[in-house]
């Protein structure tokens, strides 16, 4: 069956669900020019993303509707249980069931295209290249055509983000436009070409334009147009696409964090050092597994807080009756930290119970610091550096602000979170769920 027959509407509920990493619903929202096809689209505002407000851990929190304790993924690099050993996850890592492989249960089809943590690629479906975190396309596509169709388009897994360092940002803006021109090519063919129910793809190139020019675009200062410009075309991209599809498909549009300007990053292994939480074993360290046994306490991107305790790391010094005391301590004092602009860096710490449950929360951090603007988190086991710096991104993630579209009038988007896409693209495709395997609720 092609396309013909698919504009006929024979086939049933079809869903094209487009994400737009990062991107924050109040760029859209003061941009109504630059925005036309989004703002035309019949529901749509603002949701809150997950904590850790981090993309490795946000994919797979939306596309299997529960939380990091359930996923087993909390951010870019993870801690063995029961090791001082870190991981970078990706797509076998994550222990919760992808809502794709929920339709291919139910007799559906999906083509799934650059999600973000899902190397290597799932074969169980007909059709997918893996996203961020994937070594290239030779070994992300599945089946083999598809990385020759690929491969012709000169389709990239991610843009050149080194480019973005430079203080000239005109070969950055050039290869971010190279690498959205053919994500498009590539999702527009396969929406034309295979029969799906579900068609999954993530446009990610957004998330790295904002991390190097979004507070170029916030204080109106150089690069501005080209950042517009370039969402201008996303925005012309994605009505393309949406002409595409019969009335039979409900498309979604939707990113898995806001986007803030950044002034500072904050080394949070040096400031824990600096205050007597954290000690290495000598002058020459660069990771966890380099701390000392003295240690009460050490942090891993973005902005997790680790007690080192007794019975769950290898050398813990906390004990386990002093859990509550000592995580209390060091709550209020990441609490009262303040920048060098006499602001404070945290918005909120939230602690573990209030953020994570599940059969995978063994790794879970005691304590999340959700940054207030300007601020990002890092680690910093590298101990000559300062707690605060700046490097060469200027926009950081954000919690609050990430965009939800619905084309669909029935919906609601209001006080929604990234918990409730999953439940809400199964509904619109008819397929059975049980509400307690979610942390959302369907918003249709």
């Amino acid at each position: 069956m092609g396309l013909f027959d698919r504009l006929r509407g024979d086939d049933g509920p079809r869903v094209a669900f487009f994400g737009i990493d990062g991107v924050p619903y109040s760029l859209i929202a003061d941009n109504e020019e630059t925005f036309e096809n989004l703002h035309d689209m019949a529901t749509g505002g603002s949701i809150d993303s997950i904590v850790p407000p981090e993309s490795s851990a946000c994919w797979p929190a939306l596309t299997t509707g529960v939380n990091p304790g359930e996923t087993g993924v909390y951010g870019f690099q993870d801690r063995e249980v029961g090791s001082y050993d870190t991981y970078v996850p990706m797509g076998q890592d994550v222990q919760a069931t992808r809502l794709w492989s929920r339709v291919d249960d139910a007799g559906g089809e999906a083509t799934v295209m650059n999600v973000p943590v899902t190397f290597p690629p799932d074969r169980d479906v007909q059709r997918m290249v893996s996203g961020f975190l994937s070594p290239g396309v030779e070994k992300a596509a599945y089946p083999d055509e598809l990385r020759a169709t690929l491969e012709d388009l000169d389709y990239k897994i991610d843009v050149n983000a080194k480019l973005g360092h430079k203080d000239d940002k005109d070969k950055f803006i050039e290869d971010a436009h190279r690498t959205l021109d053919a994500r498009f090519e590539a999702f527009k063919h396969y929406i034309e070409e295979d029969d799906w129910s579900l068609f999954f793809g993530v446009f990610m190139t957004t998330d790295r334009v904002n991390h190097f020019l979004f507070k170029n675009y916030a204080e109106d200062s150089e690069y501005k147009e080209e950042f517009l410009g370039f969402y201008e075309k996303l925005d012309e991209y994605l009505g393309v696409l949406r002409g595409l599809l019969d009335e039979e498909t409900t498309m979604v549009v939707a990113s898995d964090h806001g986007f803030m300007p950044l002034d500072y990053e904050v080394k949070c292994n040096v400031w824990l050092e600096e205050n007597g939480w954290l000690s290495f074993e000598d002058d020459d360290h660069e990771n966890l597994g380099d701390i000392a046994d003295d240690t009460r306490a050490y942090s891993l991107i973005p902005g997790r807080f680790y007690l080192n305790l007794e019975g769950r790391e290898p050398r813990g010094s906390v004990p386990e009756d002093d859990y509550e005391s000592v995580r209390a301590e060091l709550k209020a004092e990441l609490e009262a930290l303040e920048g060098p602009n006499g602001r404070p860096v945290a918005d909120r710490v939230v602690t573990s119970e209030d953020a994570f449950r599940g059969d995978h929360d063994a790794i879970a951090p005691d304590l999340v610091v959700i940054p207030n603007q300007g601020f990002d988190l890092k680690a910093g086991f590298g101990g000559d550096e300062k707690v605060f710096d700046t490097g060469p991104r200027n926009g950081m993630h954000s919690f609050g602000d990430a965009c939800l579209f619905i084309d669909d009038p029935e919906a609601s988007v209001e006080n929604a979170d990234l918990y409730d896409i999953a439940p809400t693209l199964l509904e619109a495709l008819d397929v059975d769920i049980d509400r307690g395997d979610f942390d959302g609720a369907s918003l249709l």
